[in-house]
C-alpha cells in the first residue's frame, strides 16, 4: 500500500509539473495586458502606467522564464518562506486565495455534503423499490432538476425564496388554497413513499400525508412558531429518543437489544449534558460547543462500549451517532432560540439574497451563525438541486447491479436477514463506483462554483479564476488552478484507497 501511494503520488507529481506549464502558456498569450492602460489621454500618465504594469508583470521578460519564476516562488511557498507573487496590481496573491477558499468552502463544502448524504440514501431507497410509485416520482424529479439551468434556479430561488418568502414571514399566514394545494402535494407523496397495489392502501396513505401536511400548516399559520421558534428540552428528547431507535433499525436491526439499549442511553447521555448546559451556553465560544461535544461522545461511546457485551462495537457506535444526533437537535435549538433577535437586526428580511454576510452586523454567537446560516441557504439549494439528482442515479444504478450479483443471492441462501443483505453486502460494494463521483466531485468543487458566485454575490474561487482570465493576468490563475489541480490529484489517491477498503479483493490485487 505504501509503495501504491507513493508511486502515484511520483506520477501526480509529473502531472502537475505539466499541468501548471501548459496552463500558464495559455494564460500568459491569452489577451494583452496592458490594453486596458491604452485609451488613456493623458501620454505622460499612460507611459508611467504601463511601465510599472510591465515591471510588475515582467512583461519583458520571456513567458518560459517568467513560469519558471512563479514555479520558484510556490515552491518557496510551501516550504514556508515565499509567495504564489502579485496580481497584475501589485497586491499579493497569497492572501487573496486565502480568503477566496475560505469563502468557497463554506458555501460549497456543506451543500457537497448534503447532496451526497441525500442523494445516496435517496438512490438506494429508489433502487430497493424499483419501478414502485417512489421510483417513478423520483426519477422524474431528478431528471427535472438534473436539466435545471443553475443560473434559472439560482434566480428562481432568489425571488420566492428569498424576496417573496421574507415579506410573507411579516404576516406568516398560509391563505385556504395553497394549504389545501400544498396537502393534496403531501398526499401525493405519501402514496409515492409508502406505495401499495391496492386502493385503498394508496387512499390511506394519500389521507394521512394530506392530514399531516395540513395539521403543520395548520400550526403555522395559528401560531407565531415561525416568529419564535422552539424545541425546547421536550423537543429535544423526543426527538432524540426517536432518532435513536432508527439509528438502531440501521446499525444492528431492532432485534439486538444490547444495541437498542446502548442507542437510548447515548441519546440520554446528549440530553443530560445539553439540560445541564443550558445556562453556559447563553453566549457560548466555539472552543467550548466542540469540547462539549467531544464529551459528549466520548461518554456516549464508553456506555454503549459497555453495554453492548459482544456487540460492542455496533453498540458504541450507535450510542455515538444517537449522542452525536442529540448535540445537532440542541444545536438547532440554540439557534430557534436566536431567531427573534436575528430577524430583528435584519429588519425582517433574514433570507440574504448576495453576500456572504451582513456587513457590520454583530451578535452573539448564535446570532452570527444564524447569518452566515441565512446566506448560505439560497446558494445551498441550488446547488444541491444539481448533484443531489446526479447521486441518485449513479447510486441507483450502481444498487441495482449490486443487487443482481451471486454473492448476494449467496448471502441470502445463508438465511441473512434482508437489513445484514443490504447494508453488510450490497451497500459497501454498491458505494464503489460512487466514490469515483464524490472524489471528483469534492476536487471540482475546491474550484469554486463560478455561476452561483457570480449570482450571489460570494467573492470565492470561482471569482478569482473569472477576475485573473478576464485581465490576462497569471498568478491569481495559478493560484486557483494550483488548489484545483492537488485537490483532484489527491482526492484520485483517497478514491483508490477507498476502493481497498470497501473491496477487500482490490487491496489484495
Amino acid at each position: 500500500m505504501v509503495a501504491f501511494v507513493l508511486r502515484r503520488l511520483l506520477i501526480s507529481i509529473g502531472v502537475f509539473f505539466v499541468a501548471t506549464f501548459l496552463m500558464y502558456m495559455l494564460v500568459a498569450n491569452s489577451g494583452d495586458p496592458l490594453e486596458d492602460l491604452y485609451n488613456i489621454s493623458n501620454p505622460g500618465d499612460r507611459a508611467s502606467r504601463i511601465a510599472a504594469r510591465t515591471e510588475i508583470m515582467q512583461l519583458n521578460t520571456p513567458v518560459v522564464l517568467r513560469y519558471f519564476d512563479w514555479l520558484g516562488q510556490l515552491a518557496g511557498y510551501l516550504w514556508g518562506h515565499g509567495s504564489l507573487g502579485v496580481n497584475r496590481t501589485g497586491q499579493a496573491v497569497a492572501p487573496l486565495l486565502g480568503l477566496a477558499l475560505g469563502s468557497t468552502l463554506r458555501l460549497v463544502l456543506l451543500s457537497t455534503v448534503l447532496a451526497i448524504v441525500t442523494g445516496i440514501a435517496v438512490g438506494i431507497v429508489s433502487a430497493l423499490r424499483q419501478y414502485s410509485s417512489f421510483d417513478y416520482t423520483l426519477t422524474f424529479f431528478s431528471f427535472v432538476f438534473y436539466s435545471l439551468p443553475i443560473f434559472w434556479a439560482a434566480v428562481l430561488l432568489k425571488q420566492f425564496g428569498a424576496i417573496a418568502f421574507n415579506t410573507w414571514l411579516g404576516d406568516p399566514v398560509v391563505p385556504l388554497p395553497v394549504l389545501l394545494v400544498l396537502a393534496v402535494i403531501g398526499g401525493l407523496f405519501a402514496i409515492s413513499l409508502v406505495g401499495g397495489r391496492t386502493w385503498l392502501r394508496r387512499g390511506a396513505a394519500f389521507a394521512v400525508g394530506f392530514v399531516v401536511v395540513a395539521a403543520l400548516l395548520l400550526v403555522v399559520s395559528q401560531t407565531d412558531f415561525l416568529a419564535r421558534p422552539s424545541l425546547g428540552p421536550a423537543g429535544v428528547s423526543v426527538l432524540g429518543l426517536a432518532a435513536a431507535v432508527g439509528i438502531t433499525a440501521l446499525v444492528s436491526g431492532l432485534a439486538a437489544r444490547r444495541v437498542l439499549i446502548a442507542s437510548l442511553v447515548g441519546a440520554v447521555v446528549g440530553i443530560v449534558i445539553y439540560v445541564a448546559t443550558l445556562s453556559v451556553l447563553v453566549e457560548p465560544t466555539w472552543p467550548l460547543l466542540i469540547g462539549l461535544f467531544l464529551v459528549t461522545l466520548v461518554v456516549a461511546g464508553g456506555a454503549g462500549a459497555g453495554i453492548g457485551g459482544i456487540d460492542r462495537s455496533r453498540a458504541a457506535r450507535a450510542a455515538v451517532l444517537s449522542a452525536a444526533v442529540v448535540a445537532a437537535l440542541g444545536f438547532v435549538d440554540w439557534l430557534m432560540y436566536a431567531w427573534p433577535d436575528y430577524v430583528a437586526g435584519t429588519f425582517g428580511r433574514p433570507i440574504a439574497t448576495i453576500g456572504s454576510n451582513t456587513p457590520n452586523y454583530t451578535g452573539t454567537l448564535w446570532q452570527t451563525t444564524l447569518d452566515t446560516l441565512t446566506h448560505l441557504v439560497l446558494p445551498s439549494i441550488t446547488l444541491v438541486l444539481i448533484s443531489f439528482a446526479q447521486y441518485t442515479r449513479y447510486t441507483r444504478s450502481s444498487m441495482l447491479e449490486t443487487m443482481n450479483q451471486d454473492y448476494v443471492r449467496t448471502a441470502r441462501a445463508k438465511g441473512l436477514t434482508e437489513r445484514t443483505v443490504i447494508m453488510r453486502h450490497a451497500f459497501r460494494n454498491a458505494l464503489i463506483p460512487v466514490t469515483t463521483l464524490v472524489a471528483l466531485d469534492f476536487a471540482a468543487v475546491v474550484g469554486g462554483a463560478v455561476i452561483t458566485e457570480r449570482i450571489f454575490g460570494w467573492q470565492g474561487m470561482g471569482t478569482l479564476f473569472l477576475s485573473g482570465v478576464n485581465t490576462t493576468d497569471p498568478p491569481p490563475v495559478m493560484a486557483f488552478f494550483v488548489v484545483a489541480a492537488a485537490a483532484v490529484l489527491l482526492l484520485n489517491i483517497v478514491a483508490d484507497l477507498v476502493y481497498a477498503y470497501l473491496d477487500p479483493r482490490i487491496r489484495l490485487s
